[in-house]
């Protein structure tokens, strides 16, 4: 249990005390008839300590419960001052300021992030070659990522198409994987893994063409 007061104090058995000087009104709550610290502040004590992975995770979380408000997570950043989780939120925020990298789902988002937290160059997002639009591409290396949702092939003539687009990207010279979300899920080391060695191999292929 972490408890925040506005004088210092003793930790005491099972309580982890924090001290803050200034708590704004916004950064203020109350659940289930107790005071607590709101979402954004919250987020911003949770970056002291957190690692990327679980900061990236509570930023998931939040975005699913529908209390990601992204405003007020830049309000309570400008005003953190020296508050050593201010970096850390801020970093970990990027992936969902506006960007050339335009996302359409969280699953388009957690992907971009995994690439960029697995050291591998970003890719352009909804990236549109010969009308056909790609999840993920890397242009210089004219290689995508289809990411694939079942709701997005739940039919045969939507299946059909994607076999014939694929076929069509090929003939343009366009090297393209699929990633499933529960894949993405289940084992997200191994398919970045994979992801980086297909990249090189592609990188190496072109070089020497």
């Amino acid at each position: 249990m972490h408890v925040t007061a506005p004088t210092r104090r003793r930790a005491k058995r099972n309580f982890r005390v924090h001290f803050s000087s200034i708590l704004a009104e916004e950064d203020r709550a109350v659940r289930e008839g107790f005071p607590v610290t709101a979402v954004p502040r919250t987020l911003l004590d949770l970056a002291i300590r957190a690692r990327p992975e679980q900061l990236e995770g509570y930023l998931e979380r939040a975005e699913d419960r529908e209390l990601l408000d992204l405003r007020a997570i830049e309000d309570v950043l400008a005003r953190a001052g020296g508050h050593r989780g201010r970096g850390r939120l801020g970093q970990a925020l990027a992936i969902y300021r506006p960007d050339p990298a335009f996302t359409r789902s969280k699953f388009e988002r957690r992907f971009r992030r995994a690439v960029i937290a697995a050291g591998l160059p970003a890719p352009s997002m909804n990236f549109n070659v010969a009308e056909y639009e790609l999840d993920a591409y890397w242009p210089n290396l004219r290689f995508a990522v289809e990411l694939d949702l079942f709701e997005t092939h739940g039919s045969r003539a939507a299946f059909e198409r994607d076999h014939v687009r694929h076929e069509e990207l090929k003939l343009l010279g366009i090297e393209m994987i699929r990633i499933t979300k529960p894949r993405l899920d289940r084992e997200p080391n191994a398919v970045m893994r994979n992801l980086a060695i297909l990249l090189e191999r592609r990188r190496f292929e072109l070089h020497r063409a």
